[in-house]
């Protein structure tokens, strides 16, 4: 019985932690982006010259545009370069941060 509450116990916990990774923390992401995007993108991620803006970007689909030009799937030199040292959580908390801009 007590190895079923530990089976359970720690299947919640992995529940958890991996809502909290794809829900992103908005705080985390202002830091991340304040060292990684801003430069480009506006201090607000408003767009920059030819730069786009972020700011109310759709958090699932910044998500996945970041993992594509990490992993290569999406063409761009300056992006591939700024995304490939972003984790999993930096990129869910960029996205986070971003689209909480557009509430």
């Amino acid at each position: 019985m007590m190895k079923n509450w530990i089976i359970l116990a720690v299947y919640s916990l992995m529940m958890v932690t991996g809502t909290a990774v794809a829900g992103g923390d908005v705080a985390a992401g202002e830091a991340k982006a304040a060292e990684a995007c801003a430069g480009c993108h506006g201090a607000a991620g408003e767009g920059m010259g030819d730069n786009p803006p972020l700011a109310g970007l759709d958090k699932k689909e910044h998500a996945e545009m970041l993992f594509a030009y990490k992993d290569g799937s999406k063409e761009g030199a300056m992006m591939q370069m700024f995304s490939a040292p972003l984790s999993e959580e930096d990129i869910w908390n960029l996205a986070a941060y971003y689209a909480s801009l557009g509430e």
